[in-house]
């Protein structure tokens, strides 16, 4: 039942987000994507269905809607965020640019953060750094939502 949810188009073999884009949309929900900005930092716009995506910085896509600004992640009820893998304490292995880790720094500690992952991406441990920030679940086909402690 969030309102806001702030959340990402997939690339590559991530687990597909663009149908969940759509349904959240269609329901009503005001969803957010990243727009990736020149110092690697994430700005916010909104998603107004498949049609307002546009190819982005590194080929990714991304809304084609005004700019919200780095903040607007933090008014969002839930965070969607990608993960190349994720262990059970909820660390998550990113692409490397720290886009993400700087985003969820701006997000409230009762907002519920997920990455969508494939089962075999939920390891015992990944490597982890002091400025990494941690999600609070993940979603896998087999076990479903797993909540991190």
């Amino acid at each position: 039942m969030a309102g806001t949810i702030a959340a990402y188009v997939s690339i590559n073999d991530e687990p597909d987000t663009r149908g969940l884009l759509f349904a959240l949309w269609k329901r009503g929900a005001y969803v957010i994507l990243p727009l990736l900005l020149p110092d690697g930092d994430l700005d916010w716009a909104s998603y107004e269905g498949p049609d307002s995506l546009v190819a982005g910085r590194r080929g990714c896509l991304e809304p084609s809607e005004p700019p919200r600004g780095p903040g607007a992640v933090a008014s969002a009820d839930v965070v969607i965020v990608p993960a190349l893998a994720a262990d059970r304490t909820g660390t998550r292995l990113g692409r490397g640019g720290g886009s993400y880790d700087r985003a969820l720094a701006r997000v409230g500690p009762a907002i519920l953060t997920v990455t969508p992952l494939y089962d075999h991406e939920v390891l015992r441990s990944v490597p982890a750094e002091p400025h990494d920030q941690r999600v609070r679940a993940a979603v896998t086909p087999a076990e479903g939502m797993l909540r991190f402690g």
